[in-house]
């Protein structure tokens, strides 16, 4: 069991936080009007219903972290960035960050 456990084991917050501080990109797929409604500082917004046209806007030199309400949203970003050769991981909900 404990391999499996590393296998699937996703970086911690404070991983992430350390990954923010070294550069990477802090993307929020909310909604323009969610994130308008409070978002984490620092953090760029393109909302996911338009993010696979946006795309070519992010640089797959920067480590990207995705963050939305509850982390569904973001799931799915880090689903579509991997997929497009980009180094992505699921921050989860924003307000964390």
């Amino acid at each position: 069991m404990g391999i499996f456990r590393n296998i699937f084991k996703s970086p911690d917050k404070g991983e992430l936080k350390e990954k923010i501080r070294k550069g990477a990109l802090l993307l929020d797929v909310r909604s323009r009007e969610e994130y308008n409604s409070g978002y984490a500082a620092d953090s760029v917004n393109i909302p996911l219903d338009i993010l696979a046209n946006e795309i070519g806007k992010l640089s797959k030199d920067v480590p990207i972290v995705v963050v939305c309400l509850s982390g569904a949203r973001s799931a799915y970003a880090v689903n579509l960035l991997k997929s497009e050769g980009f180094e992505a991981y699921n921050g989860g909900g924003w307000q964390s960050f």
